[in-house]
């Protein structure tokens, strides 16, 4: 049993994590940047330690600050909730090297899963399904060339240590292939230090479909179904739904079986996520794996009855997989809105500052996860989301109903959030038929440009 665990993360997600301790008898450490002095998760925890300024590079990603905060502190794990370290293998290792356990997959899982030419093969390997593409690398403009001609058009360039839409570029022809293959190396390698790229068959207007696992230390995978990330722009996810109105029992079943193959091959631990593009004839292809815990997980939580981080924690205590997870299945509907402090009317431009009224919205069949609160200050350094608000229900209108009253109720007075936004699609008659794909918001947005005073782009 662990007696201490330090949170390596910040925002709404260390206070999940932290509750979730709290639910297993075991104390918390928070850390913070000096962005940070007056967020939510430091007073929530046991204790809490200050690793730099404001930066992430100069605190949130400094393993060796949070290294020394976890041994000054006396922990027995790290939670590195999502983003930041959560899916560095390094990291993984040095606190394996200072006997502090990693709350997550192994490194050597990390690697190969994390590296998105790598999770190709082992899909092939694995028998999963995979889009057509280049066997490899693409080391030259003219590879890329050769490759684009031999699987024809669109393709998309994608970065093998891309994330959150970054180091993507779809090309229909040999000029944007050229400029897209460039312009992807600079992103990653700025982004993610490392600009090496690959290509894809671009699958055209598809669902991005994923599959939630969970696998213990002794080598029991378990698929908890699908959650539609369908809803999103530049690759950013706005909305999540599950079970999606576009998968069948028949479909789930395959993918579900499929995701617990791919994870027993590289012998996973703890929750992850399969990612998959779903053409309309329902032929599915395995994207990547994100080796961590989801923004999006409380769909899942809400849909099956199961805590996937209290689940978490456990396997990285050593114990099976619990019987909630085993013998889960489909129980309600649930749909996650994720609330930015971006305006929409700005081309959903970043909106930090100060929020001088919160009302956040309750009732049957809501829940709000969130670190803000009236008098906050969102700093400027970190990811805009302030609030993820999930609706369920025991049928999909039930839960699109409640949305659409929880996101009226929902008030952020001193910023603009993309709260009426996410409204406006929840009354969207497509959306509502379960009618949609990855190309949905851009479709919206330009359908409804002169009613946003045409300042919102694609």
């Amino acid at each position: 049993m662990f007696e201490k665990i330090l949170i390596a993360n910040r925002g709404e997600i260390a206070v999940r994590v932290i509750r979730a301790c709290r639910d297993l008898g075991i104390r918390t450490v928070a850390v913070y940047s000096e962005a940070d002095t007056e967020s939510t998760h430091i007073h929530m925890a046991d204790e809490a330690v200050c690793i730099g300024k404001a930066p992430s590079s100069e605190s949130y990603l400094r393993i060796d600050r949070l290294i020394a905060a976890a041994e000054i502190t006396d922990v027995d794990a790290i939670h590195p909730g999502y983003g930041f370290l959560a899916e560095n293998a390094h990291f993984s290792e040095v606190c394996a090297s200072c006997n502090i356990k990693f709350i997550g997959p192994s490194p050597e899982s990390i690697r190969t899963m994390g590296d998105k030419n790598k999770a190709r093969e082992a899909a092939k390997k694995a028998g999963v399904p995979i889009t057509p593409g280049s066997d490899g690398l693409v080391e030259t403009e003219q590879e890329a060339l050769k490759i684009a001609k031999k699987i024809g058009y669109p393709v998309m360039i994608k970065a093998v240590a891309g994330g959150g839409g970054r180091g993507m570029r779809p090309a229909h022809n040999d000029v944007s292939l050229v400029t897209g293959y460039h312009a992807a190396r600079h992103e990653a390698e700025k982004a993610f230090g490392n600009g090496s790229v690959y290509i894809e068959k671009l699958i055209e207007n598809p669902r991005h479909i994923e599959i939630q696992v969970m696998a213990d230390q002794q080598g029991k995978v378990a698929a908890l179904g699908e959650r539609d990330c369908s809803i999103q722009r530049r690759n950013q996810k706005l909305i999540e739904e599950s079970p999606s109105p576009a998968v069948s029992d028949d479909i789930r079943k395959k993918m579900c079986k499929a995701a617990i193959k791919l994870s027993e091959a590289v012998r996973y631990e703890g929750a992850g996520t399969l990612e998959f593009l779903m053409d309309d004839k329902g032929n599915y292809y395995f994207m990547e794996m994100n080796t961590r815990i989801q923004v999006e997980h409380p769909v899942t939580e809400q849909v099956y009855g199961v805590d996937l981080v209290k689940e978490q924690i456990l396997i990285a205590m050593g114990h099976p997989l619990s019987a909630s997870i085993l013998e889960a299945r489909i129980r309600q509907h649930a749909i996650e809105v994720r609330i930015n402090a971006e305006d929409p009317m700005q081309n959903f431009r970043p909106c930090p500052g100060k929020i001088n009224l919160l009302w956040l919205p309750g009732g049957p069949g809501i829940r709000v996860d969130s670190h803000v609160y009236t008098g906050y200050t969102i700093p400027t350094n970190y990811d805009s989301m302030i609030a993820k608000v999930i609706a369920f229900g025991d049928d999909r209108e039930t839960a699109l109903n409640r949305m659409s009253r929880a996101l009226g109720e929902l008030v952020v007075d001193g910023i603009q959030t993309t709260g009426p936004f996410a409204n406006l699609i929840m009354q969207d008659p497509d959306f509502r038929r379960g009618k949609y794909s990855t190309a949905f918001v851009e479709h919206l947005m330009q359908q409804t440009k002169p009613l946003m005073g045409g300042a919102v782009k694609a």
